[in-house]
């Protein structure tokens, strides 16, 4: 990572920028940043923050910040993974959502933001989950926060997956609570802590059923039953599950089979629903508890019935349309075979596909060679993960046709062998289809 240069001769990287700049006072930290940026901004700066210009679909139209001018794309950078944000039958049902409730309720849930629609929701959800009640927040963040400093008390213990979400992580910091960590998906490390630590209190089990950064999944059989004979509350974050795992879409948990061991369910909206809003489904003790101690639920506005409808309406798609879910892991399917096809070894059951870009190639200049080529990737860079491990994160839909994994895996290729001498094609197995 390159140095800058800020008032008096120091050197800074995007890490002090983030961790020494804290230590300053606030009209330094604010400097420090507009120096750092005006530095850095240049043609690859402009590859974030995208204008799309269209529907989310598996081609999109973007307003290029290079040229601006509109152009096409191909989108792999979405989490709309059942293609339900662009859904005419989901659009329909919106529509008629407006006619009949307008637009927003203009207030919390226990006040005056609860509609018909709003308990409809959380008992499909609830059903769903196989769970008895379900509270609807306006984020997914606010779920996590929510649930955590609803729940968590200074005698109790979190124990958590150390690539927890940092909406977990924060909900922990307001509960001030009391939590350990264990590496991410060593299931010994996890028994250790639950035998070797005595609480007062609860010990609650944190765990994501997909991880969003690998797209790999918590191996829930075996901690349903690290949770179920320690008595543990598990809590189970399928944010990036609902919908997407298991035969009828219902998350991690049925795709393990353990969905009558999960005593907490938390989901998203904003991944395979294509919308916003978040969940939790649990007892109905355990939420009707959380209706009146979770903060972020009851200081917050209920979603507005446009959110609630879409939401209703692609439940209904995932049951009458299983064939969307086959299609999803069919095309997870393919992309690894052709990755693997050009030397990259992929195994993945989600479609969440973290390529590892190797660190003799520039991810800036092979992120703005994607863009020049029409490909839509989110390049995860350092100091989000470290250098090793930068990455670019490949988000797969039902809609994606197999042309496009053809012509995205054609572009990686090309890429990758324009950019790493050592990338030959000594590495590949087969040669990837002609576009």
């Amino acid at each position: 990572m390159e140095n800058i240069t800020y008032r008096g001769g120091e050197n800074f990287n995007l890490r002090d920028v983030l961790i020494n700049g804290r230590k300053r006072k606030l009209n330094e930290r604010v400097a420090l940043f507009g120096t750092f940026i005006s530095e850095k901004v240049d043609k690859i700066e402009s590859l974030y923050s995208r204008v799309v210009n269209s529907a989310c679909d598996r081609e999109v139209e973007i307003i290029d910040a290079m040229t601006n001018t509109p152009r096409k794309m191909l989108m792999f950078g979405s989490n709309n993974y059942l293609g339900l944000a662009n859904h005419p039958y989901v659009k329909e049902k919106v529509k008629e959502a407006i006619n009949r409730y307008g637009v927003g309720v203009g207030g919390p849930p226990l006040l005056n933001g609860y509609t018909s629609l709003h308990r409809e929701l959380e008992e499909k959800l609830s059903a769903l989950k196989s769970q008895e009640d379900t509270l609807l927040f306006s984020s997914g963040y606010n779920a996590n926060v929510g649930l955590i400093s609803g729940l968590v008390d200074k005698n109790d213990l979190v124990i958590h997956d150390e690539y927890s979400h940092a909406s977990l992580c924060d909900g922990l910091k307001l509960a001030r609570a009391n939590s350990k960590s264990f590496k991410h998906n060593n299931i010994d490390e996890l028994k250790n802590i639950i035998t070797d630590t005595e609480v007062m209190g609860e010990k609650f089990i944190c765990v994501e059923g997909v991880y969003s950064m690998d797209g790999d999944l918590a191996p829930l059989d075996e901690i349903t039953q690290i949770s179920n004979a320690s008595n543990s509350i598990l809590i189970v974050d399928d944010a990036h599950g609902t919908g997407v795992m298991g035969k009828h879409g219902r998350g991690t948990g049925e795709h393990f089979n353990v969905e009558n061991l999960i005593d907490i369910n938390m989901g998203t909206f904003s991944k395979a629903f294509g919308v916003v809003g978040g969940f939790i489904s649990a007892s109905k003790a355990l939420i009707s508890y959380l209706r009146f101690f979770a903060r972020s639920y009851m200081f917050s506005a209920s979603l507005p019935p446009t959110v609630i409808s879409a939401v209703l309406a692609g439940l209904e798609v995932i049951q009458n349309e299983p064939e969307r879910i086959e299609k999803l892991h069919k095309n997870t399917e393919y992309l690894s075979l052709l990755l693997s096809e050009i030397g990259i070894k992929i195994n993945s059951q989600t479609p969440i596909i973290s390529v590892i870009v190797p660190q003799r190639i520039d991810i800036r200049k092979a992120a703005y060679e994607f863009h020049q080529a029409g490909i839509f990737l989110n390049a995860i860079e350092y100091p989000a993960v470290p250098i090793s491990k930068q990455r670019f994160r490949i988000s797969l839909m039902a809609d994606h046709r197999k042309e496009d994994l053809e012509r995205l895996v054609e572009c990686l290729f090309t890429i990758w062998h324009k950019n790493d001498n050592s990338y030959s094609t000594q590495n590949i197995i087969h040669t990837i289809p002609t576009i």
